[in-house]
Protein backbone atom coordinates (compact mmCIF):
# COMPACT_ATOMS: atom_id res chain seq x y z
CA UNK A 1 0.00 0.00 0.00
CA UNK A 2 1.57 3.40 -0.90
CA UNK A 3 2.41 5.73 2.12
CA UNK A 4 -0.26 8.27 1.06
CA UNK A 5 -3.04 5.99 1.27
CA UNK A 6 -1.75 4.94 4.44
CA UNK A 7 -2.06 7.93 5.11
CA UNK A 8 -5.23 8.63 4.63
CA UNK A 9 -6.60 5.35 6.02
CA UNK A 10 -4.93 6.46 9.28
CA UNK A 11 -6.57 9.89 9.26
CA UNK A 12 -9.85 8.62 8.76
CA UNK A 13 -9.26 5.89 11.44
CA UNK A 14 -8.56 8.94 13.84
CA UNK A 15 -11.68 10.93 12.45
CA UNK A 16 -13.99 8.03 12.83
CA UNK A 17 -12.33 7.45 16.99
CA UNK A 18 -13.70 11.10 18.03
CA UNK A 19 -11.35 13.59 19.70
CA UNK A 20 -8.50 12.53 21.38
CA UNK A 21 -7.65 12.63 25.36
CA UNK A 22 -5.86 16.23 24.98
CA UNK A 23 -8.97 17.59 23.41
CA UNK A 24 -11.02 16.34 25.80
CA UNK A 25 -9.30 17.81 28.72
CA UNK A 26 -9.27 20.97 26.91
CA UNK A 27 -12.98 21.25 26.54
CA UNK A 28 -13.91 19.50 30.49
CA UNK A 29 -11.56 22.61 31.30
CA UNK A 30 -13.50 25.19 29.50
CA UNK A 31 -16.79 24.06 30.89
CA UNK A 32 -15.79 23.99 34.36
CA UNK A 33 -14.42 27.82 33.87
CA UNK A 34 -17.76 28.54 32.75
CA UNK A 35 -20.01 26.54 35.23
CA UNK A 36 -17.39 27.94 38.04
CA UNK A 37 -16.36 31.69 37.43
CA UNK A 38 -19.44 32.82 35.37
CA UNK A 39 -22.55 31.61 37.63
CA UNK A 40 -20.90 33.17 40.46
CA UNK A 41 -20.13 36.09 38.80
CA UNK A 42 -23.64 36.48 37.16
CA UNK A 43 -25.42 36.25 40.69
CA UNK A 44 -23.11 39.04 41.58
CA UNK A 45 -23.88 41.48 39.41
CA UNK A 46 -27.41 40.74 39.20
CA UNK A 47 -27.70 40.87 42.83
CA UNK A 48 -25.87 44.07 43.37
CA UNK A 49 -28.92 46.39 42.16
CA UNK A 50 -30.74 45.28 45.85
CA UNK A 51 -27.88 45.74 48.13
CA UNK A 52 -27.96 49.08 46.57
CA UNK A 53 -31.14 49.46 47.55
CA UNK A 54 -31.33 48.41 50.84
CA UNK A 55 -27.47 50.10 51.48
CA UNK A 56 -26.14 47.18 52.72
CA UNK A 57 -22.60 48.16 52.27
CA UNK A 58 -21.46 45.13 53.73
CA UNK A 59 -22.88 42.72 51.27
CA UNK A 60 -22.04 45.41 48.27
CA UNK A 61 -18.35 44.95 49.38
CA UNK A 62 -18.52 41.15 49.08
CA UNK A 63 -20.43 41.75 45.53
CA UNK A 64 -17.30 43.97 43.96
CA UNK A 65 -14.56 41.56 45.67
CA UNK A 66 -16.94 38.51 43.94
CA UNK A 67 -17.06 40.12 40.84
CA UNK A 68 -13.59 41.34 40.32
CA UNK A 69 -12.23 37.68 41.85
CA UNK A 70 -14.59 35.01 39.49
CA UNK A 71 -14.36 37.72 36.57
CA UNK A 72 -10.39 37.79 36.53
CA UNK A 73 -10.86 34.47 36.66
CA UNK A 74 -13.31 33.93 33.93
CA UNK A 75 -10.42 34.59 31.45
CA UNK A 76 -9.59 31.47 31.72
CA UNK A 77 -12.88 30.75 29.64
CA UNK A 78 -11.74 32.44 26.86
CA UNK A 79 -7.84 31.19 27.27
CA UNK A 80 -9.83 27.38 26.85
CA UNK A 81 -12.35 28.39 24.54
CA UNK A 82 -9.76 29.41 22.15
CA UNK A 83 -7.29 26.44 22.48
CA UNK A 84 -10.69 24.19 21.95
CA UNK A 85 -11.63 26.05 18.75
CA UNK A 86 -7.75 25.48 17.70
CA UNK A 87 -7.36 21.69 18.86
CA UNK A 88 -10.63 20.92 17.11
CA UNK A 89 -9.55 23.13 14.14
CA UNK A 90 -12.78 25.09 14.38
CA UNK A 91 -11.13 28.37 15.28
CA UNK A 92 -11.56 30.30 11.84
CA UNK A 93 -15.17 29.35 11.96
CA UNK A 94 -17.56 32.11 12.19
CA UNK A 95 -19.15 31.07 14.98
CA UNK A 96 -16.37 31.05 17.19
CA UNK A 97 -15.28 34.31 15.70
CA UNK A 98 -18.87 36.15 17.07
CA UNK A 99 -18.22 34.19 20.40
CA UNK A 100 -14.85 35.45 21.15
CA UNK A 101 -15.76 38.64 20.27
CA UNK A 102 -19.10 38.80 22.48
CA UNK A 103 -17.35 37.33 25.56
CA UNK A 104 -14.36 40.23 25.33
CA UNK A 105 -17.12 42.69 25.02
CA UNK A 106 -19.33 40.96 28.28
CA UNK A 107 -15.01 41.36 29.61
CA UNK A 108 -15.45 45.46 29.18
CA UNK A 109 -18.97 45.74 30.78
CA UNK A 110 -17.95 43.65 33.39
CA UNK A 111 -15.16 46.28 34.13
CA UNK A 112 -17.53 49.00 34.26
CA UNK A 113 -19.81 47.26 36.56
CA UNK A 114 -17.01 46.70 38.98
CA UNK A 115 -15.92 50.27 38.28
CA UNK A 116 -19.68 51.19 39.49
CA UNK A 117 -19.78 49.03 42.35
CA UNK A 118 -16.94 50.56 43.39
CA UNK A 119 -18.70 54.13 43.55
CA UNK A 120 -22.07 52.61 44.81
CA UNK A 121 -19.79 51.18 48.16
CA UNK A 122 -18.26 55.00 48.56
CA UNK A 123 -21.42 56.93 47.83
CA UNK A 124 -23.44 54.68 50.84
CA UNK A 125 -20.76 55.14 53.26
CA UNK A 126 -20.59 59.17 52.55
CA UNK A 127 -24.33 58.78 52.93
CA UNK A 128 -24.31 57.14 56.49
CA UNK A 129 -21.35 59.36 57.50
CA UNK A 130 -23.45 62.53 56.33
CA UNK A 131 -26.70 61.12 58.21
CA UNK A 132 -24.55 59.94 61.54
CA UNK A 133 -23.08 63.24 61.54
CA UNK A 134 -26.87 65.08 60.97
CA UNK A 135 -27.75 62.57 63.62
CA UNK A 136 -25.09 63.65 66.36
CA UNK A 137 -25.43 67.44 65.54
CA UNK A 138 -29.02 67.74 66.18
CA UNK A 139 -30.22 69.55 69.47
CA UNK A 140 -33.08 68.53 71.65
CA UNK A 141 -36.20 70.39 71.02
CA UNK A 142 -36.52 73.04 72.67
CA UNK A 143 -38.40 73.71 76.17
CA UNK A 144 -41.98 75.01 76.58
CA UNK A 145 -40.79 78.43 78.43
CA UNK A 146 -38.07 79.30 75.67
CA UNK A 147 -38.84 82.86 74.87
CA UNK A 148 -39.48 84.22 71.63
CA UNK A 149 -36.46 85.52 70.74
CA UNK A 150 -34.63 81.87 71.33
CA UNK A 151 -37.59 80.50 69.36
CA UNK A 152 -36.99 82.29 66.57
CA UNK A 153 -33.15 81.17 66.60
CA UNK A 154 -33.83 77.69 66.97
CA UNK A 155 -35.01 77.10 63.51
CA UNK A 156 -31.44 77.77 62.41
CA UNK A 157 -29.60 75.87 65.43
CA UNK A 158 -31.24 72.58 63.97
CA UNK A 159 -30.82 73.59 60.65
CA UNK A 160 -28.13 70.93 59.73
CA UNK A 161 -27.91 70.33 55.63
CA UNK A 162 -26.89 66.93 55.15
CA UNK A 163 -25.89 66.75 51.45
CA UNK A 164 -28.00 63.95 49.25
CA UNK A 165 -25.50 63.70 46.37
CA UNK A 166 -24.05 60.23 47.86
CA UNK A 167 -27.75 58.55 47.94
CA UNK A 168 -28.49 60.35 44.24
CA UNK A 169 -25.35 58.90 43.24
CA UNK A 170 -26.06 55.33 44.80
CA UNK A 171 -29.39 55.10 42.59
CA UNK A 172 -27.30 56.26 39.56
CA UNK A 173 -25.21 53.53 40.12
CA UNK A 174 -27.91 50.76 41.09
CA UNK A 175 -29.56 51.57 37.81
CA UNK A 176 -26.56 51.49 35.67
CA UNK A 177 -25.24 48.29 37.10
CA UNK A 178 -28.72 47.04 36.40
CA UNK A 179 -28.89 47.88 32.85
CA UNK A 180 -25.03 46.46 32.49
CA UNK A 181 -25.79 43.29 34.08
CA UNK A 182 -28.74 42.60 31.76
CA UNK A 183 -26.47 42.74 28.56
CA UNK A 184 -23.74 41.18 29.84
CA UNK A 185 -26.35 37.94 30.85
CA UNK A 186 -27.92 38.33 27.51
CA UNK A 187 -24.51 38.60 25.87
CA UNK A 188 -23.50 35.33 27.82
CA UNK A 189 -26.67 33.58 26.75
CA UNK A 190 -26.36 34.04 23.16
CA UNK A 191 -22.72 32.67 23.29
CA UNK A 192 -24.41 29.60 24.68
CA UNK A 193 -26.76 29.36 22.27
CA UNK A 194 -23.68 29.21 19.65
CA UNK A 195 -21.70 26.43 21.73
CA UNK A 196 -24.62 24.41 22.08
CA UNK A 197 -25.94 25.20 18.17
CA UNK A 198 -22.60 24.16 16.41
CA UNK A 199 -21.20 21.66 18.62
Amino acid sequence: MPLTDRLAVLTVTQQASGTSFTDRLIIWLHVAFVIFTIGPVTIAILASPRYIRTRNVAVLRYMLRTTRIFGTASLGVLAFGIAAAQSLHKLNSAWVTTAMTLFVVSLVLLVLIMRDQRRAVVALETASEHEALATANTPPPPAAETSQDDSDDAPDARAIPVAPQPRAAASVERGRIASLAGIVTLLWLVILVLMVWNS
